[in-house]
């Protein structure tokens, strides 16, 4: 039986015209050799798989070759080239700095580099993961790296730049490989599939190529280990079950399923894709790349930014045409939040399931206006706010006959014209129980500067029984919606009223709170106020609170300075801790 040889080694280049996706080096090196101008220490680093110690061997070749072509490419043929090939060469050394990363073993390699190359003209040392070496081994190989043999030249591989000394980095020409592109990979698979009488579609080359993340030495891996599976006729289902890839069909199903509307089929798809064996958290991943490639194809110009086969992209503009920005905006929000969530969640498959609803519920194809949906949303979950909401909608008088008087406005929403019906019916494809457009639309309002409001402010009279319960409303809608802490800071301390200027003092603890509630919330508050008083006059001062006794201004945030705070104030409990050897720091 023939021994069989990885494709990783059998196709591996050995001239500088083979090398994929380093161009740039090859010439710089290949410049180098033509000028003469080589220099004695080289420091190769980069990802794992994209051609260091490659480059490094053909550099080596190159500089000993007896008859090197005309643009300096090894022959091949010549006892230099010839002995290197069958591993006998005495000019060109391989050494692994992870297994001799000892002074000794730097010490043996001074004494190895003082005898001259026996074939070529150069002595090429290729130490590789040259970053495993330990610091004693950096310093003791200083003095050789710098003011070598003249015919003695390093090449150093690392996939570690940044564990390297800086003395040894400042003492080598430093060249950075790139990792390899999606389409360098495919041609190359391709070739080597030809040449190996294996018929394989692009679309499966092109899994290979995105699973060996810009490494050629891991695609040629896994392109062997997918031949060995499938033999000789390749196709993309047995690729994707072999390398247990997720189908691209899936996502394109799941944002079908949430521009209908549908989060139940989304579910009973997730359950499917989890009971095949797939991670949760991959798919989430591979759902949020699905979202920004279907962005990108939406324009014209970012074809270049794609990393999909030529068979996809037109099934990928399709559904990016029926894909609004503001929908796969808001679907790469929830994809994105649920991937940040995701290894701190109690219950993850919970977490998933809530951003496939929150896709349909959300982004449901043809959403009505969010300002005229809220009224109509919260008549129907909360009957007893909708009186509240009804001053705010005075441009609906537009809507209404010229004749009829201003009171019946707010009724007619709901007893005339057909949109009751649908709102009825509208429950069935939300989540039970709650509607997340009417908590995001609570969210928005409060977050809101409310200039919508302005309208219909009158300038009422104020009174301090008026402030002081538009101050405490004030304090629980920041709670109510999940900002405890500036509900906290808001009733610390009463605020100060100037009735006659309008002026509210909001008296908070320190110089940090005050920097932050005039920077972000001072706008927001004083909108609000003016909403709830009917005043469009209200200010707000941000003061920091002084005690009139003229105590400790600073309050005690941290344990030390609670602890430093009630032993000044109850002197017998600095004794009780002393009597106990409490350990209070």
């Amino acid at each position: 039986m023939e021994q069989f040889i990885v494709s990783a080694r059998k196709y591996r280049p050995d001239t500088f015209e083979s090398l994929i996706g380093q161009e740039n080096i090859a010439r710089t090196l290949k410049n180098s050799i033509i000028r003469g101008q080589l220099a004695h220490a080289y420091l190769f680093c980069g990802p794992r798989g994209v051609g260091k110690t490659t480059t490094a061997r053909i550099f080596a070749k190159s500089i000993n070759c007896l008859n090197p072509g005309p643009d300096m490419e090894p022959c091949g043929k010549c006892e230099s080239c010839l002995s290197f090939a069958e591993g006998r060469s005495y000019c060109i050394h391989e050494l692994d700095a992870a297994s001799n990363n000892s002074v000794d073993d730097i010490r043996n390699l001074t004494d190895m580099v003082r005898i001259p190359p026996q074939v070529g003209r150069y002595s090429v040392y290729i130490i590789d993961e040259v970053h495993m070496l330990s610091s004693a081994a950096f310093n003791a190989f200083l003095k050789t790296l710098e003011e070598p043999p003249a015919h003695a030249i390093f090449i150093l591989a690392t996939t570690e730049k940044h564990k390297i000394l800086p003395t040894i980095l400042s003492r080598c020409q430093t060249f950075d490989f790139n990792r390899i592109s999606v389409p360098d990979i495919v041609r190359n698979l391709t070739d080597i599939a030809a040449k190996e009488s294996i018929t394989i579609d692009n679309e499966s080359l092109h899994v290979i190529a995105v699973k060996a993340d810009g490494a050629m030495r891991d695609a040629l891996t896994i392109f062997d280990q997918t031949v060995a599976f499938c033999g000789k006729e390749v196709r993309y289902e047995d690729v994707i079950r072999d390398l247990n890839v997720l189908d691209y069909e899936y996502y394109f199903r799941i944002v079908d399923n949430s521009l209908a509307g549908d989060y139940m089929s989304s579910l009973l798809l997730l359950d499917e894709i989890l009971s095949k064996g797939f991670n949760a958290l991959y798919f989430v991943s591979g759902l949020s790349t699905h979202l920004r490639d279907l962005l990108i194809c939406r324009s014209s110009t970012g074809s270049s930014l794609l990393s999909l086969p030529p068979s996809l992209v037109d099934r990928y503009k399709e559904q990016a045409a029926r894909c609004s920005v503001q929908f796969i905006f808001n679907s790469l929000s929830i994809t994105t939040g649920c991937e940040a969530a995701y290894r701190q969640s109690g219950n993850q498959r919970l977490l998933i399931e809530f951003a496939l609803m929150r896709l349909a519920e959300k982004n449901a194809t043809q959403p009505p206006a969010r300002p005229a949906e809220q009224p109509e949303k919260q008549s129907g979950m909360q009957p007893e706010k909708q009186p509240e909401k009804q001053p705010e909608r005075q441009p609906e008088k537009q809507m209404t006959a010229a004749g009829q008087p201003g009171t019946p406005q707010a009724e007619a929403p709901r007893t005339t014209g057909q949109q009751p019906a649908p709102r009825t019916e509208g429950p069935r494809t939300g989540l039970p129980g709650f509607s997340l457009k009417e908590m995001l639309s609570k969210a928005e309002k409060m977050e809101s500067d409310g200039n919508t409001g302005e309208e219909v402010l009158e300038d009422v009279p104020l009174t301090y029984e008026s402030i002081m319960d538009a101050w405490q409303g004030l304090a629980d809608s920041w709670k109510a919606a999940g900002r405890s802490s500036m509900s906290t800071v808001m009733m610390l301390h009463s605020p100060g009223i100037d009735i006659e200027n309008a002026v509210l003092t909001f008296y908070v603890s320190n110089s940090a709170q005050q920097d932050f509630i005039r920077e972000k919330n001072l706008t927001k508050m004083e909108a609000s106020l003016r909403r709830a008083l009917r005043n469009r006059t209200i200010k707000i001062d941000v003061q920091i609170y002084e005690p009139e006794d003229g105590g400790k201004k600073a309050v005690p945030y941290m344990p030390t300075d609670k602890a430093r705070f009630l032993t000044a104030r109850k002197p017998e409990l600095g004794e009780l801790v002393k009597d106990l050897e409490l350990d209070v720091k």
